[in-house]
């Protein structure tokens, strides 16, 4: 697969809530940065978080664009509340190494109806 190719799969997964299917897209020692968390390190780490993650909210990738530049893609994302992010990631050998996602943390938990922390 290609990057582009991997991040399309990856949001495929993501729209599916397929947490141990967006695992296998990680390196064993990925990093997946989202800059309004702490950054959660291991796939089997990425895969816990995802569960979380889908547990809690309501979570769905619409595509805004993407953009591959060697082993490097860039996602522009919205979600069907009108959140819009994008995220960064470097892809080796068909799975992802290191991604690093921007959005906003306060519209999220207000959109979602979850309570906001000052974490």
């Amino acid at each position: 697969m290609s990057p582009k190719e991997t991040i399309t799969r990856l949001v495929e997964l993501f729209n599916k809530n397929d947490a141990p299917g967006l695992a296998e897209l990680y390196h064993d020692d990925a990093i997946n940065d989202q800059v309004v968390n702490d950054p959660v390190v291991g796939k089997e780490s990425i895969k816990e978080m995802y569960k979380e993650e889908f547990a809690s909210a309501d979570l769905f990738c619409i595509v805004e664009n993407i953009f591959e530049n060697g082993e490097w893609v860039t996602l522009e994302w919205s979600d069907p509340y009108g959140l819009r992010g994008c995220d960064i990631y470097q892809i080796i050998d068909g799975k992802i190494k290191m991604q690093r996602g921007y959005w906003d943390k306060q519209s999220f938990l207000k959109q979602q109806n979850l309570q906001i922390t000052n974490e």
